[in-house]
């Protein structure tokens, strides 16, 4: 390969500046999701921890992961598993392997694309591309499961759904915003790579910026405002003094 046509990884200079910045503020949101994944014992968080310490590329995939489990546990803890439109012992397993399938597709693109062969760029362009896609649409399907679940649960609320310590509509409203967060970063990375290595949004910096990290950092804010600490199956308890008031309110209104 002459000189001239040599590959170039950027088409501009990298920011010092932005990149130390990014790497300030992920090691924040990341050890502040250590510490209280250690203190609540929410060991279904690891992936999500995880995935604030790691490239950015591959993170909403991890992020997905604990999402994922969530919803599970919120459909446990308020006894609701007949208002699921997938059966729950297969809801998880069902999404995290599509998940952990679509993390080893983009991980693998990446991989390749660390190549300055300009055909295995593009390769591994095409192959997290796919990811991508695949990512978006198991995504979607979950969004469209726990909406289903929130409209059938809210029509009839379960006993359990009446316990204060379970706030699973408070969760459930996480799960959508974390979820929305994800999507738009993942749009716009099947954007970036369809217009290829030479596109107008891989020849600035700022994207990236923007439309990725910025967007993986308001998850990890999120997801740690609403933090799932009352969402624990098995421990719901709810008095029949409790559910009467919740039901006489409801009748009022």
């Amino acid at each position: 390969m002459s000189e001239s046509e040599q590959y170039e990884l950027y088409h501009y200079s990298p920011s010092i500046a932005a990149a130390a910045v990014a790497v300030v503020v992920f090691t924040i949101l990341t050890a502040a999701h250590t510490y209280r994944m250690f203190r609540t014992t929410l060991w279904f968080c690891v992936p999500f921890t995880l995935g604030g310490s790691i490239f950015i590329l591959v993170a909403p995939a991890l992020f997905a992961a604990s999402i994922y489990m969530t919803l599970g546990r919120i459909i446990r803890a308020t006894h609701a598993q007949s208002y699921s439109v997938v059966r729950v012992t297969w809801l998880t397993k069902i999404f995290v392997c599509g998940d952990v399938f679509t993390f080893f597709i983009q991980g693998g693109g990446g991989g390749i694309m660390a190549s300055h062969d300009p055909d295995k760029v593009k390769l591994g362009q095409n192959i997290i591309l796919g990811g991508l896609f695949l990512q978006i649409i198991i995504f979607g399907l979950f969004v469209l499961v726990s909406i289903i679940f929130h409209i059938r649960l809210r029509k009839q609320p379960t006993q359990a759904s009446y316990a204060g310590n379970v706030k699973w509509q408070k969760m459930l409203w996480v799960l959508y915003a974390v979820s929305a967060i994800i999507m738009v970063r993942n749009i716009f990375r099947v954007v970036e790579y369809i217009g290829g290595h030479n596109g107008p949004l891989l020849k600035v910096e700022w994207p990236i910026y923007v439309f990725d990290a910025l967007l993986m950092a308001a998850t990890m804010a999120v997801w740690f405002a609403g933090y799932p600490t009352l969402i624990r199956p098995g421990k719901t308890l709810v008095s029949d003094t409790e559910v009467g008031m919740h039901l006489s309110e409801t009748q009022k209104n």
